[in-house]
């Protein structure tokens, strides 16, 4: 008989084994996932291209963010923490493939640029080997592949790892666009998240009720010749966590 539900860590976990092994996309279990995809570099991914996502770019040229500490979430094969490090960011990031962190350290040798990688999940490794605080947590892609419980270690890691003032950027799935639009419980009747959840300006808004937007709005579309990254099937969001009293 087991009785092993002690910690909200403890619900965490039971609730990740309540998916299908084939569905996890978010715990180290899923590296070799995740190695399949990143395998083939000459796989025509949209997001395999070395270039910083088009709204990072813009946070920047406009001056919503400045420069210091970042880590960069679910980097793949870098070109964000990159982007970043060029700028003189001091930039931790992490990634569960260590097929995903092999690449993304061949280009920043070829780019003579200073990243710190970590392979891993960035949950557990939060104030370990990521000890920020940090200035900005950037994360391209990895909060819609979370199932729903896991809001709660992101929220978390933000509560840890953000310093007052700092900011939330991120990009994920839009509604009506890409990702299931399934209401939450039903990840769980169905054990798979289809991909990955697609989100709306308010259920955004609604998680990240504890921080401040700056801006939420469509990634642009960005042409081929174009020196960023854009797909017009992601939101945006920039947050910031306000200063204490």
């Amino acid at each position: 008989m087991d009785r092993n539900i002690r910690t909200v860590d403890d619900v965490l976990r039971l609730l990740d084994s309540l998916f299908a092994p084939e569905a996890d996309r978010w715990t180290a279990g899923a590296a070799s996932w995740w190695d399949g995809f990143y395998a083939d570099r000459t796989k025509p991914v949209p997001f395999f291209v070395s270039k910083p996502d088009e709204n990072l770019v813009s946070y920047l040229d406009r001056g919503l963010i400045t420069r210091g500490r970042a880590l960069d979430l679910g980097c793949g094969p870098g070109r964000n923490a990159l982007h970043l490090a060029s700028l003189g960011f001091e930039v931790d990031a992490v990634d569960l493939s260590p097929a995903a962190i092999a690449w993304a350290g061949d280009r920043a040798r070829e780019a003579g640029a200073e990243v710190r990688f970590h392979c891993g999940d960035a949950f557990s490794l939060a104030g370990t080997e990521l000890g920020g605080p940090y200035d900005l947590i950037y994360d391209s892609g990895c909060f819609h592949h979370l199932p729903p419980h896991r809001r709660i270690s992101y929220l978390s890691l933000l509560d840890r790892s953000l310093v007052p003032g700092g900011h939330l950027a991120l990009t994920c799935f839009a509604a009506g666009e890409m990702g299931s639009e399934l209401p939450d419980s039903d990840f769980y009747r169905q054990s798979r998240l289809h991909g990955g959840l697609a989100y709306t300006p308010e259920s955004l808004r609604w998680i990240f009720s504890d921080l401040a937007e700056v801006e939420l709005r469509r990634m642009r579309d960005e042409a081929p010749e174009s020196p960023c990254f854009g797909e017009p099937f992601l939101w945006t969001a920039l947050f910031r966590r306000e200063a204490q009293p």
